[in-house]
C-alpha cells in the first residue's frame, strides 16, 4: 500500500514545476518531450526484465531493490544543476518504479489470493492518492522551500516502503534458519532417513516442481492486455505532461493548472475503489471499459473545443475515464491462474504497453509545434482510444495466460522405421 502511494508521485510532481525547471536547468521543448517519454519507456524496459529478476531473486528482494533505486534517484536528481543529469537520474527513478509496477500484482496474488479484488482496490486507490497529491503540493511547497525540496520530498515516502519489508525479511530469515536447523537435527538423529528436498537412502529426493515456462508472445491474452494498457497509458501520460502547459497557454495561471492536473489524478480514487469490486462480477468487462472510454472521449473533446469554459467538467470526465487503468491492473490477476502467470503477464503487458504509450506525449507536443494547432495533437488521443478498445476486445473473453503461453515440451525423437 505504501509502495502504491509512491509509484506515480515522482512522475506527476514535475509538470507543475516545468516553468522553474526551464529557466534554471535549461529545459526546452525537446527535453520536455524526452522527460515525458521517460516514464513509459523505462517502465517498458523494466517491465520486460522484471519477470526474470523475480524468478532469480524472488518478489520481495526485487521490490526492496526497486525502492532503493527510486530513493537514490529522487534525492540525487533534486540536486542536479543541468537538464541532462536531471533526466539521467529521473531514468533511475523510473527504473525503480518500473520494477515496482510489475511486482505489485503478483505480490497481491501471492499473499492475498482470496482477497485480490479488495487489495487491488486498496493499492490502486493509494496509487491515485500519490498521483494527485504530488502535483497539488508541488507549487506551494516549491514556493516555500524551492523546487528541489518539492521534488526530493517524495523520496521519504519511498523510504517508508523499506521499513515493513525489512521486518518481513528478518522474519523470513529466522524462519529459514529454524527450518535449516530442524533439518540438520533430523539428519543427525536419523542418518539414513531422507530429508525432504534432498537425497535419501539410496534414492533421489523430489525437488520442488519448477514453474512452467510461459512465453507471453504466444498469448492473445498477453497481447490484448498490452495493447489495452498502451492505449490507456498513452492518454494518461499526455494529460500528465501537457495538461498544465496546455491550460496555461490558454490563459490559466500555473497554480490553477497544477490543481487541474491534481484534480484529474485524484478522480482515479472513486473508480479505483469501484473497478476491482465491480468488474470481477461482470461476464463481459468490455461493458465497463466502454463506459470509461466514453468519459475519456467527452474529456478530450471538451478540452479541445472549450478549454477555458467548462475546464473542470472536462477534467472530471477525463479523470473518471481512468477506470481503464484500474481495470488493466485488475485484469492481470483475472487473466492468470498462478503467481508465476501473474508476474509474466504483468511484466509483458506493462513492458510492451508502456513502450507503445511512450511516443504519445512526444507526438502530442511535436505535432503542435509543427502545425501551430492542437487539432492533430488531439486527433492522436482518438487513435489512442481506438487502440485501447482493440485490446479491450481481446481481453474480454475469460481465458488465462497459462492456457496459451505455455512453452511446448519437446517430445522424444521419433524412432526411425
Amino acid at each position: 500500500m505504501v509502495m502504491a502511494v509512491s509509484l506515480r508521485a515522482a512522475v506527476s510532481v514535475v509538470p507543475p514545476l516545468l516553468g522553474e525547471l526551464r529557466s534554471e536547468l535549461g529545459f526546452d521543448a525537446a527535453t520536455i518531450g524526452l522527460l515525458a517519454m521517460l516514464p513509459p519507456l523505462i517502465f517498458a524496459v523494466f517491465g520486460l526484465l522484471t519477470p526474470a529478476l523475480i524468478c532469480r531473486f524472488g518478489l520481495e528482494k526485487v521490490l526492496v531493490a526497486a525502492v532503493g533505486l527510486a530513493v537514490v534517484g529522487q534525492l540525487v536528481r533534486a540536486g542536479s544543476g543541468h537538464v541532462w543529469p536531471f533526466l539521467g537520474w529521473s531514468a533511475v527513478v523510473m527504473a525503480g518504479y518500473g520494477i515496482g509496477n510489475v511486482v505489485l500484482p503478483p505480490l497481491v496474488k501471492k499473499y492475498f489470493p482470496d482477497r485480490v479484488g479488495v487489495v487491488t482496490a486498496g493499492y490502486v486507490t493509494l496509487l491515485a492518492v500519490g498521483t494527485a497529491a504530488s502535483p497539488q503540493l508541488a507549487v506551494p511547497v516549491a514556493g516555500l522551500t524551492g523546487w528541489r525540496v518539492s521534488i526530493g520530498l517524495w523520496a521519504s515516502v519511498s523510504f517508508l516502503v523499506l521499513l515493513p519489508w525489512a521486518v518481513q525479511a528478518l522474519r523470513d530469515r529466522r524462519v529459514r534458519r529454524a527450518a535449516a536447523d530442524a533439518a540438520a537435527d533430523d539428519a543427525g538423529r536419523a542418518p539414513g532417513a531422507a530429508v525432504p528436498g534432498s537425497a535419501g537412502a539410496g534414492s533421489r529426493g523430489a525437488a520442488p516442481a519448477a514453474a512452467p515456462r510461459l512465453v507471453p508472445w504466444r498469448s492473445p491474452v498477453a497481447w490484448g492486455l498490452a495493447i489495452f494498457l498502451a492505449g490507456n497509458s498513452a492518454q494518461t501520460y499526455v494529460y500528465f505532461t501537457w495538461l498544465p502547459p496546455y491550460l496555461t497557454g490558454h490563459g490559466l495561471d500555473p497554480a490553477t493548472a497544477g490543481s487541474a492536473l491534481a484534480y484529474f489524478a485524484i478522480l482515479g480514487l472513486p473508480v479505483s475503489l469501484l473497478v476491482p469490486l465491480w468488474v470481477p462480477r461482470m461476464k463481459n468487462p468490455i461493458v465497463a471499459i466502454s463506459l470509461f472510454a466514453l468519459f475519456w472521449t467527452i474529456g478530450h473533446l471538451g478540452l479541445y473545443f472549450s478549454p477555458m469554459d467548462g475546464t473542470w467538467l472536462w477534467a472530471t470526465s477525463a479523470g473518471l475515464g481512468q477506470g481503464t487503468f484500474a481495470t488493466a491492473l485488475l485484469m492481470v490477476n483475472l487473466r492468470s491462474r498462478t503467481t508465476h502467470g501473474s508476474a509474466v503477464l504483468s511484466g509483458f503487458s506493462q513492458g510492451v504497453g508502456y513502450a507503445g504509450a511512450g511516443i504519445a506525449p512526444l507526438f502530442f507536443g511535436t505535432i503542435h509545434d509543427a502545425t501551430g494547432s492542437w487539432t492533430w495533437s488531439f486527433a492522436t488521443l482518438g487513435v489512442c482510444l481506438a487502440v485501447m478498445m482493440t485490446g479491450a476486445v481481446m481481453i474480454n473473453p475469460k481465458r488465462y495466460i497459462e492456457e496459451s503461453a505455455a512453452a511446448p515440451v519437446p517430445d522424444a525423437l521419433p524412432r526411425s522405421t
